[in-house]
């Protein structure tokens, strides 16, 4: 039997979607608002999902406590009131989309759980756009 538990979490962020080798021009063309030079925020909510076994020992699939510290350590302290491109190594040299965002989020997050385990995480960048990732 598996068992999904959730873990809801938030940072604000802000970022540019801008492409280094293109012009302002090619920038604004396919990235829009959102290539502005002085960069935008967003209030980004969080969602990770871990699924697995629910050990006999303790009733959990993972403890909530722990879960709630992984992502305050590898996500809310390096990118919570960050300026992602300038700020948080992972996008220095990769465009911090939604996309780009949920798949760093979860490298930083699938190390510290158990292998048995499959991680989903969740991540809106507004209230009606938002993307996922899993293992």
């Amino acid at each position: 039997m598996k068992v999904t538990v959730s873990r809801k979490a938030h940072f604000n962020a802000a970022h540019r979607l801008y492409r280094k080798d293109w012009t302002d021009e090619k920038n604004q063309e396919i990235f829009g608002k959102c290539s502005n030079p002085h960069y935008h925020g967003h209030n980004y909510e969080l969602i990770v999902h871990v699924t697995g076994a629910i050990d006999p020992e303790t009733g959990y699939v993972i403890d909530m406590k722990v879960l709630k510290d992984l992502i305050k350590v590898e996500v809310e302290d390096r990118m919570d009131h960050k300026n992602l491109n300038e700020e948080v190594p992972e996008f220095f040299d990769r465009i911090p989309t939604a996309e780009n965002i949920v798949v760093v989020i979860h490298q930083l997050l699938r190390p510290h759980l158990d292998s048995n385990h499959h991680l989903k995480v969740t991540l809106f960048e507004t209230p009606r756009n938002y993307v996922s990732y899993s293992d």
